[in-house]
């Protein structure tokens, strides 16, 4: 339990406070780690972390396994399941942390926290092995390909170019983005 509440500590510093995401996100990474042999007191960079969630439980993985977004280590996977898989690099093992659907969350925060450190990993966590094909294009270092859209000129890395008609763009113009570009109302329009 010491260790549990020693690394709950980490994450909730980097969080910004304790909630039951964060104690619950401490306890799939630890579990999870173990499973793969490696330490949570130590930064590894032999880690990739798909995250199901964009909540608090993704904190707790960034802040305890040291991966994060711009180390293309941490990678997100909108799939909105509080489950994350990590996969030891060099091994290819992986496995994939979730936790018991029959594990109360019933109570207030604090009784809910408690009964997180309390509760032994095989009571609250279930691990699976999975296997994971990690894209050459998405492994952690620089990148591996780059290229330049042709309607917009914006740089474009690491294989996420599309390619029509014998013309390179990125996927917002390619496809259509998330954002629409609002014209300035000081250009003529073209």
């Amino acid at each position: 339990m010491e260790d549990f509440d020693a690394h709950l500590e980490v994450a909730a510093k980097f969080h910004g406070g304790v909630c039951v995401g964060i104690a619950m996100g401490t306890k799939i990474t630890l579990a999870a780690m173990r499973a793969l042999g490696l330490d949570p007191s130590r930064k590894t960079r032999d880690l990739i972390v798909y995250a199901e969630i964009d909540r608090c439980m993704t904190d707790a993985v960034q802040a305890i396994t040291g991966c994060s977004l711009g180390r293309r280590s941490l990678k997100h996977v909108d799939y909105g399941k509080f489950a994350a898989t990590f996969v030891n690099i060099p091994t290819g093992k992986a496995v994939r942390a979730t936790i018991r659907e029959d594990f109360s969350t019933k109570g207030g925060k604090e009784e809910i926290i408690r009964a997180i450190a309390q509760t032994p990993y095989d009571d609250m966590v279930i691990l699976q092995q999975v296997q994971v094909t990690i894209p050459e294009n998405d492994l952690p270092g620089p990148p591996r390909d780059r290229a330049v859209c042709a309607a917009c000129g914006e740089r474009v890395v690491d294989g996420r170019a599309v390619v029509r008609e014998g013309a390179t763009f990125c996927r917002a113009c390619a496809d259509g983005g998330y954002y629409r570009a609002v014209k300035c109302k000081d250009k003529p329009p073209q």
